[in-house]
């Protein structure tokens, strides 16, 4: 077999990426946030791009000035200049803000001069800041002050302490016994369980400033906690000779203690949501509008503009590299519009699918797939799920992620589909109102729904639906 090597010419058809066409895909699944970063960035590196606002502030100044200019001159007083400082200077302003001090706190001149607005900021106390507060309250011992810092220091935000003692009292250069004897004086402290190595240890703690609970708590954390976690109130009864009824009596009474202390000095900020598009009901219609407050109105600089209808006055490289940012920016600005467009479709599109759901709530929220919505506003399923990434749509039925609404359906009795949603709220009804003595088995919810709400399930679904909800199994929710 020989071979040798040919040149052939091939005419293919194949899509091709370009960076304009990904900048546009990748705008699509931006959330409202990273586009307002995104704009800053391209407004940054592209000259030719600005904000229309600042054309609206110049004609609002320059009308301004118009009028300005066109308003009368007001009337010239008959007393001239000199007459009118004499008379500022007798009035008798003493008099006259008499009642000042009622509400205006007199402070001195060097307290105003060295007041620092900075250290009186309101902001939330973390808990090493707690800790130490206490801590230096507890005792003056340089060294317990010292080692009680240090561990304060390694605390972690649950207010565990993981660090071994004996790694934390060799970099200290201390013994381990006056370490541990600083780690009693910082479990000590406020809340009650900080400084705990483990659970048990952060349980216990707490036991012990709480005579109120069940006699049974400190046994049952000391000896059987493993055995808690899976709530086999029977054999705990057995093994300990009491009855079932005094071993959940216990359990509620640890339930009480808080396995976290550090949990409630949280330092995290509050995460706020700005929701993309609004749906407002007027009358018997929804209107869907896009929330465009905040995102920033580019344009082309008129400046840039006349440079390139200058033909003659400007250098080859220069009309090349303005010619190019001009395409750039153009792009930029289509995309946008694009996206914006786009995202109006699809939220026009939800509203047509689950208007029932707009009127009624969750219990009228009927399946719908991303196919679905594509092909009712003419465009491609992926076009569909790129732009309903990271959105989030303010409904009158509350504030939802747009991906909320895509999901698939159960089969009914006669044939039709329910959301999954639905059932899920169904389940966790049934389970809210069910008997402690007899909870609802997941065979029994699946008769129940078929008998009651025509949905054919099975049990491994109600199961599946079940842990998603986040709520045992009935052996586990059993009273007695």
């Amino acid at each position: 077999m020989a071979f040798d090597t040919r040149l052939r010419m091939l005419q293919t058809q194949r899509m091709v990426m370009t960076p304009m066409l990904q900048q546009a895909i990748s705008l699509l699944q931006l959330s409202r946030l990273e586009l307002v970063q995104e704009l800053r960035q391209q407004m940054e590196q592209n000259p030719l791009l600005e904000e229309a606002q600042e054309e609206i502030q110049e004609e609002v100044e320059e009308a301004r000035v118009s009028q300005e200019q066109d308003a009368p001159e007001p009337e010239r007083e008959d007393a001239p200049e000199a007459e009118r400082s004499d008379r500022i200077e007798e009035f008798d302003w003493d008099n006259y803000l008499q009642d000042a001090s009622d509400y205006r706190p007199q402070i001195p001149r060097e307290e105003l001069e060295r007041f620092d607005a900075e250290l009186h900021l309101a902001k939330p106390r973390s808990l090493v800041d707690h800790l130490l507060f206490q801590l230096h309250l507890s005792t003056s011992d340089p060294e317990m002050l010292q080692l009680g810092t240090l561990l304060i220091g390694n605390l972690e935000e649950t207010g565990y302490l993981k660090e071994p003692l004996e790694g934390l009292a060799e970099g200290a250069g201390v013994a381990v016994d006056r370490l541990e004897a600083a780690l009693r004086l910082v479990q000590g402290l406020e809340p009650t369980g900080v400084g705990a190595r483990d659970l048990c240890e952060c349980l216990l703690l707490q036991v012990d400033t709480r005579p109120d609970l069940h006699p049974l708590a400190k046994k049952l954390i000391v000896s059987h906690l493993h055995e808690l976690e899976r709530r086999n109130w029977e054999s705990l009864a057995e093994k300990l000779k009491v009855s079932v009824k005094a071993i959940q009596e216990a359990v509620e009474s640890i339930a009480s203690l808080e396995p976290k202390p550090g949990r409630t000095f949280g330092t995290e900020d509050p995460r706020y949501i700005t929701p993309d598009v609004h749906i407002v009901k007027m009358g018997d219609q929804f209107l869907v509008l896009l929330n465009d407050e905040g995102l920033p109105r580019l344009r082309v600089s008129p400046y840039y503009r006349t440079i390139l209808a200058d033909k003659t006055g400007n250098a080859k490289e220069v009309r090349e590299y303005i010619e190019g940012r001009m395409r750039s920016a153009l792009w930029l600005i289509r995309s946008i519009e694009q996206r914006q467009r786009t995202l109006y479709k699809v939220a026009t599109s939800l509203v047509k699918f689950q208007r029932d759901f707009l009127e009624r709530g969750i219990t009228a929220l009927r399946p719908l797939t991303l196919k679905e919505v594509a092909e009712d506003i003419d465009m491609h399923e992926s076009t569909v799920s790129r732009v309903t990434t990271n959105k989030y749509i303010q409904t009158p039925q509350g504030l939802f992620e747009l991906k909320y609404f895509f999901h698939r359906g159960v089969p009914d009795t006669q044939g039709g589909t329910v959301s999954s949603l639905k059932v899920k709220d169904l389940i966790h009804k049934l389970l809210t109102v069910e008997d402690d003595g007899r909870p609802l088995s997941d065979q029994r919810i699946v008769e129940l729904l078929r008998r009651e709400h025509a949905i054919e399930i099975a049990r491994r679904t109600v199961a599946k639906y079940r842990g998603q909800l986040k709520i045992p199994s009935s052996s586990r929710r059993k009273r007695y």
